[in-house]
């Protein structure tokens, strides 16, 4: 029998890479805005009087 399945390697590595950087990509910015969430007391794009347009 000759060879069934060939992987090429370098382009397994490359699309890792590139799925492993999305996800921490993903993660950290989800942590960031938990954090100015939590600082601000205010959640992205909420709207009160006192906050007409910025969480602050």
């Amino acid at each position: 029998m000759g060879e069934i399945i060939r992987l090429d390697t370098a382009e397994v590595k490359k699309q890792l890479g590139e799925m492993v950087l999305g996800t921490v990509e993903q993660t950290l910015n989800a942590m960031l805005d938990a954090e100015a969430d939590e600082i601000t007391q205010a959640h992205k794009y909420e709207r009160t009087e006192s906050r007409a347009d910025t969480r602050v």
